[in-house]
């Protein structure tokens, strides 16, 4: 009689750390998920202000037209990505190309003071500081899913249920040396 009561207990106690166990890496992955929604949120409201910001830019300076092209190609190549993985091969070419837009202002005066270009300058860089943070947020998320997944007993879940790893959201590698100051 004894012998079956702790047999219960410790069925019982087991079932309990795998129910908590499986309700945990069911929570971080859809942590995850709402990361990576929130980085798409940005990503799609920055390639929604872009074509504005080209549009303005149009206007000042149209024969900047490889420059505009860039912009445009590197936009279209972001709103492709389905991946983290391919959402971030996809920010280099765009940062770099909103960058030289961005430098057309210091050519063009008339376009640095036109009220449109400040602003949709201002709602881009905005954006920019959303999808950092999101990208942190969902890195995180990642790495909370991972060590649950990868420790006991969630390995042990992991295993008899379907939750594989997940892609970080790594930024593409600077092609610029950071100066050199001195004094």
């Amino acid at each position: 009689m004894i012998g079956l009561i702790i047999l219960i207990v410790v069925v019982v106690l087991i079932v309990g750390f795998v129910w908590l166990a499986f309700n945990g890496i069911v929570r971080a992955r859809n942590q995850v998920d709402n990361g990576w929604s929130q980085i798409d949120v940005q990503l799609k409201r920055r390639a929604d202000l872009i074509p504005n910001l080209v549009e303005t830019v149009k206007g000042y300076a149209a024969h900047e037209a490889g420059t505009l092209e860039a912009v445009v190609a590197a936009r279209s190549q972001s709103v492709s990505a389905n991946t983290p993985a391919e959402a971030a091969a996809a920010e280099g070419p765009i940062t770099e190309a909103l960058g030289r837009l961005f430098a057309l202002q210091e050519a063009y005066p008339n376009l640095k003071a036109d009220q449109s270009f400040q602003q949709l300058q201002q709602e881009i860089t905005s954006t920019e500081d959303r999808i950092a943070y999101a990208r942190q947020f969902y890195n995180d998320s990642v790495l909370g899913y991972h060590n649950k997944i990868d420790t006991f007993p969630g390995v042990l879940v992991a295993k008899m249920g379907n939750f594989p790893h997940r892609e970080f959201f790594d930024a593409p590698p600077a092609d610029e040396a950071v100066p050199k100051v001195q004094f």
